[in-house]
């Protein structure tokens, strides 16, 4: 996991920078859950885009997800990064599954 000490952070391309939500620690029964078997988050809450792709004319594409909006994305995808103590992932847009309302 890479640690940045940066205030803001843009992605480059089709990326987006997306900072996870928490996973509850107590199942609805009332039973703790050890940090070795809770599953990996796969919702999130985007918190920055970057451009977009280019096509083959160099054609700027806008990404269909914008800042503030909650994810799913696929379970092992992107990059981990730390930004000011808080865990974040860069992803493509193509790992991102759907937009939740």
């Amino acid at each position: 996991m890479t640690t940045i000490s940066a205030t803001k952070v843009t992605p480059l391309g089709d990326r987006v920078l997306i900072k996870p939500k928490a996973r509850d620690e107590v199942t609805k029964s009332g039973i703790v859950l050890p940090d070795t078997a809770k599953e990996k988050p796969q919702e999130g809450i985007v918190v920055a885009v970057g451009p977009g792709q280019r096509n083959d004319k160099g054609i700027i594409l806008p990404l269909d997800v914008k800042e503030g909006q909650t994810v799913l994305y696929a379970k092992y995808a992107g990059t981990e990064i730390t930004i000011e103590r808080d865990d974040h992932l860069i992803l493509k847009e193509s790992d991102i599954l759907a937009i939740v309302e």
